[in-house]
């Protein structure tokens, strides 16, 4: 990781692998205006780096993400301020699911309002058994709408509106049964979890992950004959890889695939 202990987001990169880690632990990583702004520096500077093969979002201390800053956004009671502000934090969601390559949410202690909905964005989760989840505005006076966007698109509605409208935490388990992450493992089993669902992403051609991760957000918002035209454009277009063409004969002759990149 970096070594600045100031900075908001602390970053490393290894072997194509990149780390992103929240770094307001004494805050459980509340997204701060500081903090959503240099988590989007890093998300626009990976957009662009065609080396990077995956990303982990992880965090420091006890908590992943406890949502936004509240006395933060109390300090600063203007409208404008406030639709800059959640327009900023969507911005960070979307540019997460933009990025070509997958995003994998590591996450322990609580996620809860815009941290659930930070995990909800990620293409991935895998959480520690401790790990639980809210998206508890409500408690405050304020139903969490930006987070119910992402929810609602990972879990069923009405488990999204159990969830909006009551405030109530859900335990990992929970979380993996209803969609919302892909595995709730042992604290001392996280890293090596993760770990095993990277070598298993980097195994696969880089071609083919980023068209299939466009290809698979872009389709759900289509009608079932617009996605299979789509569809069958993206793998006609993939198919016109070098990536499927060794793919394909290295099937055939019965040989592990040498990718291009």
């Amino acid at each position: 990781m970096q070594h600045d202990e100031n900075a908001f987001v602390l970053r490393a990169d290894h072997n194509g692998i990149t780390t992103l880690e929240l770094n307001r632990p004494q805050q459980f990583n509340a997204l701060s205006d500081e903090l959503l702004a240099a988590l989007q520096h890093h998300l626009d500077d990976i957009a662009t780096d065609t080396s990077i093969r995956c990303v982990v979002l992880a965090a420091a201390g006890k908590a992943f993400c406890a949502g936004h800053d509240l006395k933060q956004m109390r300090s600063k009671p203007q409208l404008s301020y406030y639709q800059d502000l959640f327009k900023r934090c969507s911005q960070v969601m979307k540019s997460i699911q933009a990025l070509p390559i997958p995003v994998i949410a590591r996450v322990h202690g609580i996620a809860t309002a815009a941290g659930c909905q930070l995990v909800a964005s990620c293409d991935l989760a895998i959480a520690s058994t401790d790990a639980k989840f809210a998206v508890s505005g409500i408690n405050v006076g304020l139903f969490c709408s930006s987070p119910a966007v992402a929810l609602s698109r990972n879990v069923s509605t009405k488990h999204a509106f159990d969830m909006l409208i009551t405030g109530r935490f859900i335990d990992a388990q929970t979380a993996q049964n209803w969609g919302l992450i892909n595995e709730a493992v042992a604290p001392e089993q996280l890293n090596e979890a993760i770990a095993q669902k990277i070598a298993t992403i980097i195994s696969k051609s880089p071609a083919s992950i980023r068209y299939g991760k466009a290809m698979f957000y872009k389709q759900k918002q289509m009608d079932l004959d617009q996605a299979y035209d789509y569809a069958a454009d993206v793998m006609a277009q993939n198919m016109m890889e070098e990536d499927a063409a060794e793919g394909v004969d290295a099937f055939i002759e019965k040989r592990p695939p040498v990718w291009k990149a």
